[in-house]
């Protein structure tokens, strides 16, 4: 028996969610025929058409029924007609927190071919931008608590807590500077806006105080979120490994992506670190429903997510493989989608992927 079988499941979602998937889950099926490992993938149509049946966006036992998988690959989600707050808490969030996934990596990188905003600051070096930024994924500003009353009337008040826990906010740090330590520079800054924000983020500054004595190789500072964005434009080359609460850096990755020259690249993992519980892999360019239909969605984040799966999963020859096709594809423009300023499709781009495999 193979020992090195896996369990996927697979839910497209969304819009362009369900163009790209299936561009990916070729690539995967591809790489486990080429390196001998074995692949069960389970589909599941939720998403904004399950909510306009159903009235749910997932099953209640929906997180139960990912616990038996080695993985998940997920697609977008959000729909015109459905409002966001309900695609988000009804699916994404509604795996990712009983699954406890709390650390989201999201890697950010200018590769071959592609052209970054900030090429007439640091000209072509692609060194100059080459970021890891770990979110803290399950509490802080998007901990769900808060609510509504006197609606409708003047008086109208709607509260939205952050929570902050020690333990949380511990196991995230540690993971950031762990992650930082396994980096050729060991470096790592933590972002907060502890001037303004005089518990949650004072909080955060004194953990990543004490945390930084467990890693004396691993050099870090501190920054206010705002003054960050200052730096990710103007000084890319000073930073490498970033850790962020859960809204600051989901504001963060998406502007490094930009930077790095098209959302349409970028991927993301939502990481259980222990194991305990799968963890949950997609690109990070949402449904996209301006495009949806038109087959010009870029594939590539899905690749370069897949690509992180395999990593995860102890696939290491077959992850450096399918990255050494990405950046074949991305350094050929004829290969660009238009977010990258060409006319290829997704089909065009998956094909030559799968050639350079």
């Amino acid at each position: 028996m193979n020992s090195r079988k896996y369990k996927i499941a697979v839910v497209p979602g969304d819009g362009i969610g369900i163009e790209v998937v299936p561009a990916g889950l070729k690539v995967l099926q591809a790489l486990a025929e080429a390196e001998g490992f074995e692949l069960e993938t389970q589909e599941f149509d939720w998403g904004s058409e399950r909510y306009k049946r159903e009235g749910a966006l997932m099953p209640e036992d929906g997180a139960e029924q990912m616990k038996q998988f080695d993985a998940i690959l997920f697609g977008s989600v959000g729909a015109p007609d459905v409002p966001d707050h309900l695609t988000l808490w009804g699916l994404r969030l509604a795996i990712c927190q009983p699954l406890d996934q709390y650390a989201n990596v999201r890697p950010t990188r200018v590769l071959p071919g592609i052209k970054s905003p900030l090429h007439e600051l640091n000209g072509d070096n692609p060194k100059v931008l080459d970021w890891a930024i770990v979110r803290e994924n399950t509490e802080g500003e998007y901990a769900g608590q808060g609510g509504r009353s006197h609606p409708g009337l003047p008086i109208e008040i709607a509260t939205e807590v952050s929570i902050f826990t020690r333990a949380g906010v511990e196991r995230v740090m540690r993971f950031a500077f762990k992650l930082a330590q396994s980096r050729p520079r060991k470096l790592l800054t933590v972002v907060t806006k502890s001037n303004a924000q005089r518990h949650g983020m004072v909080l955060w500054d004194e953990v990543a105080e004490r945390v930084s004595h467990e890693f004396p190789d691993v050099t870090w500072d501190k920054m206010l979120v705002d003054a960050m964005t200052v730096r990710m434009t103007m000084q890319p080359d000073t930073l490498d490994t970033i850790v962020a609460t859960n809204l600051h850096a989901d504001i963060l990755s998406d502007l490094a992506a930009a930077l790095a020259g098209s959302i349409g690249i970028a991927p993301t993992a939502n990481l259980n670190p222990e194991r305990e519980f799968p963890s949950m892999f997609e690109p990070i360019h949402g449904s996209a429903f301006a495009i949806t239909g038109k087959g010009i969605a870029n594939p590539v984040g899905t690749f370069w997510t897949v690509q992180m799966m395999l990593e995860h999963l102890g696939e290491k020859t077959a992850a450096d493989r399918l990255m050494k096709a990405i950046e074949q594809v991305t350094a050929d423009p004829s290969l660009h989608t238009p977010d990258l300023g060409g006319n290829a499709t997704t089909e065009k781009v998956t094909e030559s992927l799968l050639s350079f495999l």
